[in-house]
């Protein structure tokens, strides 16, 4: 365990050892990181803690650079421990060296399937059992880390005292293709705010798409950047400064030649990159929506045959604009992605499973009594936000905040607001009183700067 103080806060680092299969305890063994952090001011005070489950799935925890508000108004009143949810940062990767290890692809499958909500949440309680003993603690879950704390409500609520949620209450019932099926629309809806935003970006993107429809264009990361791969650009859409981002890459592909500039190719495998820590978020993806005995299939991209305005080929010969996609993982991606090529016939298989564990327990859920409070994004283009209602209407004690505020992002964009506005939302919470969380200092009036 190491110990270091920056930006007026202090880290502690944790690893524990998890089994791989938390049904077999005595299976594989593979170890996740977690990083404490408190503030430096409040050594020596009891805090109660607030497990922080982020985005993804196969994202790392966020690092710390000093300006993040949501943190710095949470280390307020908690003791934060941020996961680096299993195959992730600094806990065992799932990557290419894994691929030296397990070279039979069914057995790798087989593996990968142990990286979804249900085993992370089963991590998150033997981590709790460890630092906390019986006290349950409160979770913050942000994106595919609000999956996961639903599936933590299933699981375990013995070991929540309260749950806060930001753009991530999934659809209880939804599967993968009902997923699609809602947000391949909430996608169009982006596309066409963007082009009225920037009217001259429609003519720039039919440009590129022409080009890559007639000339084999390679990104410097080695991958081809196809009219498919320049589509899945809009996947930044959904952020809050997304569309600005993706006018500047249109504004000037070719910089007065006939061909994609050096530059646009390297901002564009930037943009692509970032959408990603791992190969686990396109592996799992899919899977984050599995449950019962319906295989996904590919599904996003079989539902996508039912919006044809996605097809930019038909579109370049009708006229149309050409339409970004958004967070949907096709098959193509590996089979032209270098990195996720070698786990190809890996995520076939995945697709191809007939059945996985139950997720959520909607019985449990209905029973629930843990006080939870939800963020949910009006315009959210990666959790459609009429499932998420749905799922606070099943949920007794689950307070939902309907906002049209903010994007996706507004955990981290809104200088602390969102998370602020969650915790007076608790305070009145009418649980609050009768549950028995740990007792919290009393919040701060004063925003954070």
């Amino acid at each position: 365990m190491t110990t270091s103080h920056r930006f007026g806060m202090v880290h502690v680092d944790h690893t524990f050892t998890v089994p791989l299969d938390h049904q077999r305890p005595a299976s594989r063994q593979i170890q996740v990181y977690a990083r404490e952090i408190h503030a430096a001011g409040q050594a020596g005070r009891d805090l109660p803690w607030l497990l922080f489950l982020g985005g993804g799935p196969g994202s790392a925890g966020p690092r710390p650079l000093g300006g993040e508000g949501w943190l710095n108004y949470a280390l307020r009143n908690f003791r934060v421990l941020m996961l680096d949810q299993r195959g992730t940062g600094r806990s065992t990767p799932v990557d290419r060296r894994l691929l030296a290890q397990i070279r039979d692809p069914g057995a790798q499958a087989e593996y990968l399937s142990h990286f979804r909500a249900d085993a992370i949440v089963r991590d998150a309680e033997m981590i709790r059992r460890t630092l906390i003993g019986d006290r349950p603690w409160s979770v913050l879950g942000q994106s595919f880390g609000g999956l996961c704390t639903i599936t933590y409500l299933s699981l375990a609520p013995h070991g929540l005292a309260e749950a806060f949620i930001t753009g991530g209450l999934p659809g209880v019932r939804a599967t993968a293709d009902d997923v699609y099926r809602a947000l391949y629309p909430r996608v169009t809806i982006k596309n066409t705010d963007h082009y009225d935003r920037f009217p001259s970006d429609v003519d720039q993107a039919r440009a590129i798409a022409r080009y890559l429809r007639d000339h084999r264009v390679i990104l410097p990361s080695g991958r081809p950047l196809t009219v498919e791969t320049f589509q899945a650009l809009g996947n930044i859409l959904g952020g809050t400064d997304g569309s600005l981002r993706l006018h500047y890459l249109l504004e000037d592909p070719f910089t007065g030649g006939t061909e994609p500039s050096d530059a646009f190719l390297f901002q564009v495998d930037r943009e692509l990159a970032d959408v990603a820590g791992g190969p686990l978020y396109y592996l799992l993806h899919e899977a984050t929506y599995a449950q019962g005995t319906q295989a996904t299939l590919w599904s996003a991209q079989r539902i996508r045959g039912e919006f044809p305005a996605f097809d930019a080929v038909a579109a370049l010969d009708s006229g149309a604009p050409i339409l970004f996609t958004g967070e949907m993982i096709y098959p193509w991606m590996f089979d032209t992605d270098p990195v996720l090529h070698p786990f190809r016939q890996a995520a076939h298989l995945i697709a191809e499973r007939p059945a996985w564990p139950a997720l959520y327990d909607i019985d449990r859920l209905r029973d629930n009594t843990v006080p939870v409070v939800a963020a949910i994004y009006h315009d959210d283009m990666y959790l459609d936000r009429d499932l998420s209602l749905g799922t606070a209407q099943i949920i007794p004690g689950l307070k939902p905040w309907l906002t049209d505020e903010y994007q996706h992002d507004g955990l981290r964009t809104s200088n602390g607001a969102v998370l602020e506005h969650l915790l007076v939302l608790m305070d009145e919470h009418p649980w609050g009183s009768s549950h028995s969380h740990p007792p919290r200092p009393l919040r701060s009036t004063e925003r954070p700067t």
